[in-house]
């Protein structure tokens, strides 16, 4: 895990395009969208705006303005999980994609045009933990990091890291940070020398009901507060807060089940 950044400039000029291989966005589709709309909204003071409809109905949350994260309809006759997924910028999406394959993933949506604002694909690494693949061009992603209500850091939870972080060192370029214990298996992913990702290898302890899968993890101001908050809301709190050495972390979900976790950074 690592400090996260502001996007925007300094004068509120418009965002950065993200560096390939960094963490772009965060969507998280779901069956009932207007009642997820009220529980983030409550949450973490997002606005929402309409989105592309490629996909079927979606909108952007805002935060003070800003794009924050992506929420979209699931149709009503597929049952997939509920689950946020990371999205990784990419110059070519077609080329990312089939590098993806290449390297035994897979891609099971796109690549595909939304709109003006990008081309996007969806894909599981050899494990089967899902992601997105970026290529913007109106829309460059998040626009603002490392306030409360911001995607903070993205991890990986898998059997073992050293084979899934080759397949994402080779897709996306990364350097690979591991640490060097008997008992506990996490390498961090670097780009341009900055971690942007982790990969935390869980063996048998990975939880049997959701198998490889990435968690977000979103800022917080005040940790119990927003667990209060959170479960008045009709979340769930799975692991309370716990001190690590980035802060005090918990791990929760919200009304549908869709896992996430809460950052409260070290002042």
């Amino acid at each position: 895990m690592t400090d996260a950044r502001e996007s925007a400039g300094p004068n509120g000029e418009a965002p950065a395009r993200h560096t390939p291989g960094t963490p772009c966005w965060v969507s998280l589709m779901v069956h009932g969208l207007a009642a997820t709309e009220e529980f983030y909204g409550a949450l973490f003071g997002w606005e929402f705006r309409p989105g592309p409809q490629q996909l079927g109905p979606y909108v952007r949350a805002l935060l003070d303005g800003r794009e924050v994260a992506g929420l979209g309809q699931l149709p009503p006759d597929r049952q997939l999980p509920i689950a946020w997924t990371p999205y990784f910028a990419s110059r070519n999406a077609d080329l990312t994609a089939e590098t993806v394959r290449s390297r035994g993933g897979t891609i099971g949506v796109g690549p595909l045009d939304a709109s003006d604002a990008g081309r996007l694909a969806i894909g599981s690494d050899p494990s089967g933990a899902v992601f997105g693949i970026w290529q913007a061009a109106a829309h460059l992603g998040t626009a603002v990091s490392g306030v409360p209500g911001t995607p903070a850091w993205n991890e990986l939870l898998t059997f073992e890291s050293a084979s899934v972080a080759k397949f994402y060192q080779t897709v996306f370029g990364y350097e690979e940070e591991p640490v060097v214990s008997a008992d506990f298996d996490y390498v961090t992913l670097l780009s341009d020398g900055e971690p942007v990702a982790g990969i935390h290898g869980l063996g048998q302890s990975l939880p049997r009901d959701r198998g490889p899968h990435w968690v977000t993890y979103f800022q917080a101001a005040d940790l119990d507060d927003t667990l209060d908050h959170l479960v008045h809301l009709g979340g769930h709190v799975l692991r309370p807060a716990h001190d690590t050495a980035h802060g005090r972390v918990a791990t929760v979900t919200d009304p549908e089940g869709a896992r996430f976790a809460l950052l409260q950074r070290e002042r």
